[in-house]
């Protein structure tokens, strides 16, 4: 009976399908694992971390390295960077019936960590919004058209496009969009409305009438200039007659101060006559007063005088009736007392005489003659008797 050989499988077809095996394997394995830990995964400055344990939020953390085990343990990350959003719709329609075309841009925000709360009620609803740029993007774009179209419908062709009122079309459109953002927990910053669409017919329109309003400003200008002219020439005729009327006013007035000046004058001299002559009533008056003044000083002087000389007069009186009433009263007291008296005439007497007085003794009855000497007289006293002696001083 013949002999068979078996053939062996070549060895680098072997080596190629263990190869592939292991591959199966680790795949399998690692994807397996990867359900029961993470290890040392990194969150971002600009993201949020939120970690799941068996398919629920456990934790929502800020930037830094995180590790966890456990059954179907996960972590995801939310960017909080800014998702830029460009929409254009150009079939929009005014209230009166005008169809323009805008731009809207912005800026897309998802809660951060002062917003887990929000990130912890929506992210049933709304992870995908979180997790994927182009979902928030579409999602948000769908709003701003929205938001366009009511902004739009509610204004009037002036007042969507011309001036501040695209201002006031922005912000509509802004509040808009952030309402119906705050829904998905987003918010939208940085509106922008940067371009405005104009369809042609409604653009022709708009030359026309700014045409037709130039034209008619220039007309009005072109009246306004011509009433200028009218004006300004009226002005300068009514000038020169009021230069006229002002000259001869001018002439008038200067003519009515010179007769009031004239009349001041008179009025002044006439002033000053007048105070010459009161200054001379004055004066005589003055020296009227002056001379009954003196008058009545001399007056008053006299009778004071007068009254000074009775004055004197009284007192001496009264100083004779003192001396009289001594008098009186020591020849009372002679009277009454002689003894008295006759002493009184002896101290007289004795006290009279001096050493060198001499003493001519005449008969009663006989008064002495005294011959006071001089040239050629010898002093002799004649004493009335028979014989006269010679007496020797």
């Amino acid at each position: 009976m013949p002999m068979q050989t078996v053939r062996r499988p070549n060895l680098p077809v072997r080596i190629v399908i263990i190869g592939l095996l292991a591959v199966l394997i680790a795949v399998f394995v690692f994807s397996f694992s990867s359900q029961f830990f993470y290890f040392l995964e990194r969150v971002e400055e600009t993201e949020v971390g939120v970690q799941f344990v068996s398919g629920r939020i456990k934790n929502i953390v800020g930037p830094g390295v995180y590790s966890d085990a456990g059954l179907f343990v996960e972590m995801k990350r939310v960017s909080s960077q800014a998702v830029a959003f460009s929409v254009t719709d150009e079939e929009l329609i005014t209230r009166d019936k005008q169809r323009i075309g805008l731009t809207v841009t912005g800026d897309i925000f998802r809660p951060g960590m002062v917003d887990a709360d929000i990130i912890q009620s929506l992210w049933a609803e709304y992870n995908q919004l979180y997790l994927n740029d182009e979902a928030a993007q579409r999602r948000i774009e769908d709003r701003a058209r929205q938001a366009m179209k009511v902004c739009v419908g509610n204004r009037n062709f002036d007042d969507a496009v011309i001036g501040t009122a695209r201002d006031e079309l922005r912000n509509c459109i802004d509040d808009g969009v952030n309402e119906l953002a705050a829904n998905f927990g987003l918010v939208v910053d940085n509106v922008a409305v940067p371009e405005v669409f104009i369809s042609p017919d409604v653009q022709a329109g708009l030359d026309a009438i700014v045409r037709s309003r130039l034209e008619t400003e220039k007309a009005a200008q072109d009246k306004l200039k011509a009433d200028a002219e009218a004006s300004a020439e009226q002005a300068r005729q009514e000038g020169e007659i009021r230069i006229a009327q002002s000259r001869m006013q001018e002439e008038s007035r200067q003519q009515r101060i010179l007769a009031e000046l004239e009349r001041q004058k008179i009025e002044a001299q006439k002033a000053v006559i007048e105070a010459e002559r009161a200054n001379e009533l004055a004066r005589v008056e003055a020296q009227r007063a002056i001379i009954e003044a003196e008058k009545n000083n001399s007056l008053l002087a006299a009778e004071r005088d007068l009254q000074i000389e009775q004055a004197r007069a009284l007192a001496a009186a009264e100083q004779a009736k003192a001396e009289v009433a001594i008098e009186l009263a020591f020849a009372e007291m002679y009277a009454l007392n002689p003894g008295y008296l006759q002493l009184q005439m002896v101290q007289a007497n004795a006290g009279a005489l001096n050493p060198s007085d001499k003493i001519i003794f005449t008969p009663e009855g006989t008064v002495p003659t005294l011959v006071l000497p001089g040239p050629g007289i010898v002093p002799t006293v004649e004493t009335g008797g028979a014989q006269p002696s010679d007496v020797t001083p």
